[in-house]
């Protein structure tokens, strides 16, 4: 199967368990299920994903990916959390589906994975005149990760209530400048 045929069907896999998730449990959705929405054999899914929750990472890996591939310097970081939150909002069944079930642990780490890729370009971008040590680096990065993912992750548990310019405002006004701050605390 040719690269793009293969991910025509991945992607159509996902739209269709996307669809079935604004409705059903992620616990009680069967492959069954997708194949016959999707139109496709249940062969056909499984030269594409293990199970559910391959097809789920997949989908989650690939969505978080394409919305921060272009927002990962100091300048538009915010831009990139925004996008974060409208895809989370955008989708928002599927993401309350998916943390209030054993989906969860996938949620989590595509949300860490990703916003980790968002602060290590920027720490990187700040730091590029300065010495510091990759470990370092990466230091700063997870402490940010985990404050950021935290606050997404009970964002998600409050229902998304929190207009989201006024958490990337809040978030701005908590972390200008200390970024650079930090770096230059680690500087060698």
């Amino acid at each position: 199967m040719s690269e793009n045929m293969s991910n025509i069907t991945e992607r159509a896999l996902a739209q269709s368990l996307k669809k079935i998730m604004k409705t059903s449990p992620l616990n009680k959705i069967t492959i069954n299920d997708i194949v016959n929405d999707c139109g496709v054999s249940r062969r056909t899914f499984y030269y594409h994903f293990q199970d559910i929750y391959g097809l789920l990472e997949w989908l989650l890996i690939t969505e978080v990916r394409a919305i921060l591939n272009e927002n990962r310097t100091y300048e538009t970081w915010q831009k990139g959390f925004k996008q974060i939150l409208v895809y989370l909002l955008k989708n928002k069944e599927i993401i309350f589906n998916t943390y209030n079930s054993i989906g969860r642990e996938f949620l989590e780490v595509h949300l860490y994975d990703g916003v980790f890729k968002l602060i290590y370009n920027v720490v990187d971008e700040l730091s590029k005149d300065i010495t510091i040590k990759e470990i370092d680096k990466e230091y700063i990065v997870d402490f940010y990760k985990f404050a950021f993912v935290g606050l997404l992750l009970d964002w998600i548990k409050n229902n998304m209530s929190e207009d989201s310019e006024q958490l990337i405002d809040k978030l701005d006004k908590l972390i200008e400048g200390d970024l650079q701050r930090a770096i230059l605390k680690f500087e060698k």
